[in-house]
């Protein structure tokens, strides 16, 4: 994600719990016009229809979403999809745009990227394969203090059980130092710590196995320590600078310091487990869509869906976006859909765009961190955004 989200400060699809933070900043929508978005009518909007299809499914199966989703997911289902003009229709005639901004009246944020990566693996621990990519432990607790404090509602914690006291869980320098006392189950083997580390970060990828399978994985949860960018304590070092950190130049920096690789990864004691997900059925809409899963609990549409802080922008809402690509001034402008949270996705003006699977989508994504502005696509006759129940 930019930089690797701004060198590793972001990117998971399905964030874990962040630890306690400042209020969200307030967001300010302000009616605007069709032709407030730069490229609107030159954007082939028909391309997010699979990604709008699936979210409705989400949206309107939830209770609370439901009253606000019914009617355009309703009207879409009479949409032909693969007709631009129609598709272009349906969303001037069902959403009104309204333009996002902060409480300062800032309405230009920063825009990051992230990916799905591919992995070579093993389900087996060998030579080759030695870095262990482990399912939720058994003894991870979730603590919820609400329930203890009425004022803590909202917050929680990760912790175990030691004796007869509840403490922090391992931390990532605890967990690859004592495997004994740590007891998870591992789902597969990988050959390189700093891929499995950028796999944390991503929140989700593929694993392809020595008889020619590929594994899909995807977060399932976050040991509680607080995450701590190592593209960040890079910088502090003086190993890098703020403009060339990316994750090309922090992978090439492993490379050329094997020996301090595991030192560098222990400065951050956030360590992310996951669960392995089945493919998506042959000739289904998910199989369409071929992503791995968001925070709506849908697959993720590639170049066609971003992470939003949920706060500020609702999640599952079609977005317009107006930015550019990677170390570049050409336009990125485009209809696309909020159907993902990240750890450091905080803020009203404030996305990440999924590239999506491969290497050209892991080089757009390590380099992207440009200025974006946003309009917020809402259904009309719903309450106003920001007044919704």
């Amino acid at each position: 994600m930019a930089w690797l989200c701004v060198a590793f400060a972001g990117c998971q699809t399905v964030a874990p719990p962040a630890p306690p933070a400042a209020p969200p900043q307030r967001t300010v929508f302000t009616p605007a016009a069709w032709s407030d978005l730069p490229g609107w009518q030159s954007d082939p909007v028909e391309d997010v229809w699979p990604a709008f299809v699936a979210g409705c499914r989400a949206l309107v199966a939830n209770a609370r979403k439901r009253a606000t989703w019914q009617a355009p997911c309703a009207a879409g289902e009479r949409i032909d999809g693969a007709d631009p003009v129609a598709v272009r229709a349906f969303f001037v005639g069902h959403f009104s745009p309204w333009r996002v901004a902060s409480a300062d009246g800032g309405d230009v944020g920063l825009v990051t990227g992230y990916y799905e990566p591919l992995l070579r693996g093993s389900r087996v621990r060998t030579a080759e394969f030695a870095v262990p990519l482990y399912a939720a432990p058994d003894d991870l607790l979730t603590v919820e203090l609400g329930d203890l404090h009425p004022e803590l509602k909202g917050k929680r914690v990760r912790a175990r059980v030691s004796g007869r006291k509840v403490v922090p869980y391992w931390s990532r320098a605890e967990i690859e130092r004592d495997a004994a006392a740590f007891a998870a189950r591992p789902l597969v083997y990988v050959d390189d710590p700093v891929e499995a580390f950028f796999l944390e970060i991503q929140g989700s990828g593929r694993v392809a196995l020595p008889d020619g399978t590929v594994v899909r994985l995807n977060y399932a949860d976050q040991n509680g320590h607080p995450y701590r960018s190592v593209g960040r304590v890079l910088i502090d070092r003086g190993e890098l600078t703020r403009d060339s950190a990316s994750m090309q130049s922090i992978r090439a920096w492993a490379l050329a310091h094997p020996d301090q690789v595991r030192a560098l990864l222990d400065e951050n004691p956030s360590y992310v487990f996951f669960r392995e997900v089945a493919p998506p059925a042959p000739g289904s809409l998910d199989a369409r869509i071929d992503g791995p899963q968001g925070a709506l609990g849908v697959p993720l549409l590639a170049r066609r869906t971003i992470a939003v802080d949920p706060r500020s922008i609702p999640l599952g809402a079609p977005v317009y976006l107006a930015t550019t690509r990677p170390l570049s001034a050409a336009p990125l402008e485009r209809l696309v859909l909020a159907q993902d949270t990240g750890g450091a996705i905080r803020g009203p003006v404030r996305a990440d765009f999924f590239w999506g699977f491969g290497e050209d989508a892991a080089r757009d994504a390590g380099r992207m961190k440009q200025d974006g502005r946003m309009w917020l696509l809402w259904p009309k006759g719903a309450p106003p955004p920001g007044e919704r129940p």
